[in-house]
């Protein structure tokens, strides 16, 4: 999975808890997205095991992965 510098030194020192299995699931399996102004692609998906929706974040080329958290207010 591609990733960019700034997912890797920053996303994921401040979220060590998040599974790239996860960020990948969600990639392939979202229940939404969505095109921000500036070209990137949030992806909306559930994960079971956490019992919570990870936002997933990607470049425009839709699989370079930015930024992934638990969106606390998305509402499916």
């Amino acid at each position: 999975m591609k990733t960019t510098a700034y997912f890797r030194t920053s996303v994921m020192v401040r979220r060590p808890y998040l599974k790239m299995e996860w960020i990948e699931h969600v990639l392939k399996n979202h229940i939404r997205t969505e095109v921000q102004p500036n070209g990137r692609i949030r992806y909306w998906g559930y994960v079971a095991e956490v019992d919570k929706y990870l936002r997933v974040v990607t470049e425009p080329d839709g699989e370079t992965v930015h930024n992934a958290f638990f969106d606390r207010r998305f509402r499916p």
